[in-house]
């Protein structure tokens, strides 16, 4: 074996796989500091993680003081973490005269102004005598000097901060959205607005409701850092490897093993992870080299994984944190977006183990071993404990409390599952205070006798862990890591805020629908004649508006997601795009997963895909080739949003109604026209396949994506001479045999 394979299959150090997740996850590079700074910063970290953790579990304070405090916690660390511009040497620890602690003292007055900006509101909000500042409800609409000057450091260093975490895309967008508001009688057409004045739109950034203190920042500094936290409290106690080890059991015998246990790995794992780049490096670690090992090409194990892990971002039943939001959004029940969403993600999987599985049949590679797959019962009977915390946050997330309460009790139960052993006594003391906390709200009437029953249960049994205890150190690091986590998510979320404010001061969201939809009528006049054969009128211009319409939408979202995570993504472009989808009848739910789903295909698509290319560091692979394979695999993720919005049925609780046979029917042709398009990209079926085969094949998937018995009846004649050609090659190779 030559030196260049054996580095290829190699499996990379935790310090090579931290170095990828620095490189292709904004937020995971951090600024060198001098050792007692990095101390005191550790301990903010610590201080951040655990006032969220307390509050969630005990009570909430006001909003304003409460995203005030995370924003304050935001400023305080990306300022310490985050150089002003990324060069090869910002990283480095670097002490002089213009420097405290390794941090310039620009940063340092920057971090301060952004406390006192974030907490400004709070401390004004019944007034400050002294300093002339009424009570807010006086001053909403009419700010005064002060809500100006605290206005404008916040909205100037709000954006800072996304830019330091996440780059130039999303501070650039928003920058727009700010001069159309403020220079709306200078924008052509339609966009032409009176404009805001000055005053009165630093107004609705800055007060609470809409701008930065609005639903965004509040949505993700009470519900989506806790499961963030949660995501990473759970992989580091063993969760991520009970999740691979089943996997692996599962699937790893069939066809292709390995990759299609980078499947389930990865929907497993990304379910609970916000970061699509640390799903792909936590999971890729294993799998990737596992593929490569059986024959599978670089880019192609590469592309795998990383179309896996996005796809965990919309896979029921925690999605990343998408799903709170969106419930949010559209007021249901979080229960109502889960059930919606599990049609589209299966047909998302079914994408990819059918490319997985038929690469593998044309490269004739076998499962794995029996001898090399885990052993159930030695899997489980070490690392069951570890199945506890996320049996614990589900139960009662669904049991109709708030995900914040949800999230304390998996957070609470994964720290005992981690922490406290019977064998170890002293370390009882944190099942303990869990079970007395359990008492406490059963005694208030805030917990029912079933799940107090159900949650002391599970924190005696995650006692009886039989693996390793982790030590308090550990999940101080541990904790840590889930607040810089957190960081890019909640700079974004915060500058997002800005956005909706825009969009719902101008009413620009309507515009733009309009503008879309028009653009659309306009080229679907244009082009009706194509599908008109005399009297007969395979089209309408109604038809064709409505399909160009949602290419439109879906390329923006894209090309606007390059480079955002996917939480801040999916507010912006919901805000943006989501007008333009109700002006063409679609339903609330429909268009709020269709445009999730677009933003999710950003992170796989070239020329831009971070999780592709920390997948194909770990390959060893061409990245951008790496990026195309990733999109081809995610085709399920490209096509089911179409589906669903031509036939609301797939996702269960559309206001349509729910029909059993038009579901049966509707989801049997979107998964043959999946099918038929995973095997157009590998040029595979029962046989090898031409190049003219395989573009009717591709032809013939996307026609049965159309939801209709005349759309599948033109998709099998389409397909047909691929199908018999196939079938006829296969069975001459069987009489050969």
């Amino acid at each position: 074996m030559s030196d260049q394979r054996v580095e290829d299959l190699r499996e990379l150090s935790e310090q090579e796989l931290a170095a990828i997740e620095e490189k292709y996850d904004e937020g995971a590079a951090t600024r060198a500091v001098t050792p007692a700074f990095g101390k005191f910063l550790r301990y903010v970290a610590l201080s951040f993680a655990v006032y969220h953790y307390l509050t969630a579990g005990f009570a909430l304070p006001p909003d304003y003081w409460h995203m005030g405090w995370h924003l304050s916690g935001l400023f305080i660390l990306t300022y310490s973490f985050y150089p002003i511009f990324k060069t090869k040497t910002a990283f480095d620890l670097r002490t002089g005269r213009l420097r405290f602690a390794g941090v310039p003292y620009l940063d340092i007055a920057l971090m301060i102004l952004g406390v006192m900006a974030a907490l400004y509101l709070g401390l004004a909000w019944r007034g400050i005598e002294w300093m002339g500042v009424e009570e807010m409800t006086f001053r909403m609409g009419n700010p005064n000097r002060w809500d100006i000057l605290f206005g404008c450091i916040l909205i100037v260093l709000v954006l800072d901060i996304a830019r330091r975490t996440l780059g130039w895309i999303l501070p650039l967008i928003i920058s727009i959205f700010i001069c159309y508001a403020l220079f709306g009688p200078y924008f052509p057409g339609l966009l032409k607005h009176p404009g805001v004045k000055f005053n009165t739109f630093v107004s609705s950034m800055y007060f609470p409701q809409e701008g930065i203190f609005g639903v965004t920042l509040w949505v993700v500094s009470t519900i989506v850092f806790h499961f963030v936290l949660f995501g990473v409290i759970a992989q580091r106690t063993g969760l991520g490897q009970l999740f691979i080890d089943n996997a692996t059991i599962l699937a790893g015998r069939y066809t292709g093993g390995p990759a299609k246990v980078s499947v389930v790995s990865s929907a497993f794992f990304g379910t609970i992870s916000g970061s699509s780049v640390a799903n792909t490096v936590s999971t890729g670690a294993l799998t990737i080299p596992n593929m490569k090992r059986l024959g599978y090409p670089g880019h192609f194990a590469g592309g795998v994984e990383a179309a896996a892990s996005a796809g965990g971002q919309i896979t029921p039943p925690i999605m990343g944190a998408a799903a709170f939001i969106m419930a949010e959004f559209l007021e249901m029940p979080y229960t109502t977006i889960v059930i919606a969403a599990i049609f589209p993600a299966l047909l998302h999987y079914v994408g990819v183990f059918a490319v997985v599985h038929l690469m593998a049949r044309r490269l004739g590679l076998k499962g794995m071993s029996k001898e090399a797959l885990p052993k159930l019962r030695a899997v489980w009977s070490d690392g069951w404990a570890n199945i506890v915390p996320l049996i614990g946050l589900l139960v009662v997330l669904f049991s109709g409390y708030t995900p914040y309460m949800s999230a304390f009790c998996g957070i609470s139960l994964a720290i005992i599952a981690g922490m406290s052993r019977m064998r170890a006594p002293v370390t009882l003391i944190y099942a303990l205070a869990f079970i007395g906390f359990v008492i406490w709200k059963y005694m208030g009437g805030g917990f029912d006798l079933a799940m107090s029953a159900i949650l002391v249960s599970g924190a005696v049994l995650a006692t009886l862990n039989p693996q390793r205890q982790v030590t308090l150190r550990e999940m101080a690091d541990t904790f840590e890591t889930g607040v810089k986590y957190a960081l890019a998510v909640g700079a974004a979320s915060a500058a997002v805020g800005i956005v909706i404010g825009v969009i719902n001061t101008t009413g620009v969201g309507f515009r733009i629908g309009f503008m879309v939809t028009q653009a659309a009528s306009n080229l679907g006049n244009d082009l009706v004649w194509m599908f008109q054969f005399g009297t007969f009128q395979l089209y309408t211009v109604e038809d064709l508006t409505l399909f160009i319409s949602l290419v439109f939408i879906a390329l923006a979202c894209i090309l606007m997601g390059a480079g955002v995570p996917t939480t801040a993504l999916y507010i912006m472009l919901v805000s943006v795009a989501q007008p333009a989808l109700a002006q063409l009848g679609i339903p609330p739910i429909a268009s709020h997963m269709f445009v999730l789903y677009y933003g999710v295909v950003a992170e796989i698509t070239p020329p831009v895909c971070t999780s592709a290319y920390a997948a194909a560091a770990i390959a060893n692979s061409n990245p951008f080739r790496t990026g195309i394979s990733a999109f081809s695999l995610g085709l399920g993720k490209v096509v089911a949003p179409m589906a669903f919005v031509y036939a609301p049925v797939l996702l269960f609780v559309s206001s349509t109604g729910f029909d059993l046979w038009e579901f049966t029917y509707t989801a049997a042709s979107c998964i043959a026209g999946v099918i038929a398009l995973s095997a157009a990209v590998v040029g595979y079926w029962l046989a090898p396949m031409g190049t003219l085969l395989r573009i009717l094949m591709a032809v013939a998937g996307l026609v049965f994506i159309a939801p209709s018995l005349e759309a599948d009846l033109v998709a099998l004649v389409i397909a047909a001479p691929a199908i018999i050609s196939q079938i006829m090659t296969r069975r001459g190779a069987d009489a050969l045999a």
